[in-house]
């Protein structure tokens, strides 16, 4: 499979590797119509970084340390899971004063909608925006970080925490009509990994794969559920642009895959009411 162009665009490796602030994944080198992902890591010597985001909104989530976003010269502060919704057409810095791992998404939009900032501690106290799902070997955290809770154009955004062992996105759902998708791991440390599934029809796969921590894995279209090594939890941020800006902006609503949609999604929660 690996010798695949096609699949090839839809893995990206070791994404949290490099300081700075890197674009990993953007519609000129994968699959994707409308997302980008990056990163940007900041210490010691390499402490800022200036970008702006010109036609693009911007979501910004701290996954580990401290970071102060200055965003057309006011200045937001972010800790971990912390997150930033940065407006088309700004001028953005991001610097710290000890070290910082931030995931930066990015779609483009017509429209400018308000800057937001999200405290997770606002996200933990919403049953709405954290919740747990699924059952017997799918048990897992669901993070709603840049969603239903914001104004936006194409993005969504948050994370999933896995039980050790089990699988997430489950049962195995697709929305490719609507919003384009990529899963990042993070917070799984060797010997941590999980494997990848993303396919259409399961006798052809279009992609199964290992996956581990700083690895990106793109799902434009496709089923997509993920299961960890036993003893290991699976942790990715999982993040979307949709189709029609503002209509298909829609958490949780998925088509399910026949022979698994005898019950619930698992995302009913996170959708708007």
């Amino acid at each position: 499979m690996s010798s695949n162009p096609e699949i090839e665009k839809l893995v990206f490796r070791r994404t949290n590797e490099r300081q700075g602030r890197h674009i990993a994944v953007s519609p000129k080198n994968s699959s994707m119509r409308h997302l980008e992902y990056g990163r940007i890591i900041l210490e010691g010597a390499k402490s800022a970084e200036s970008f702006s985001t010109g036609g693009r909104e911007t979501g910004l989530i701290c996954l580990n340390g401290k970071a102060v976003v200055t965003v057309d010269g006011k200045k937001h502060s972010l800790e971990t899971y912390d997150s930033i919704y940065i407006p088309r057409d700004s001028s953005v810095e991001v610097s710290t004063d000890s070290i910082v791992d931030l995931a930066e998404f990015s779609a483009e939009v017509s429209n400018r909608y308000p800057l937001q900032v999200v405290p997770f501690s606002e996200i933990e106290k919403n049953p709405g925006l954290k919740f747990s799902t699924g059952g017997s070997g799918c048990k897992r955290q669901v993070h709603m970080l840049l969603a239903k809770n914001i104004e936006a154009g194409r993005l969504i955004a948050g994370f999933t925490v896995s039980d050790p062992g089990n699988w997430t996105s489950w049962p195995p759902h697709e929305h490719g009509e609507m919003l384009e998708e990529v899963y990042v791991y993070f917070k799984m440390p060797d010997p941590a990994f999980a494997i990848q599934l993303v396919y259409n029809n399961t006798d052809r796969p279009e992609l199964v794969t290992v996956v581990r921590d700083g690895d990106a894995v793109l799902m434009p279209t496709g089923f997509h559920p993920n299961v960890s090594v036993p003893g290991h939890k699976i942790c990715f941020l999982w993040a979307m642009a949709a189709h029609r800006e503002i209509k298909d902006r829609q958490f949780g609503v998925v088509n399910v895959q026949p022979g698994f949609d005898q019950g619930s999604s698992g995302l009913e929660a996170g959708r708007k009411q």
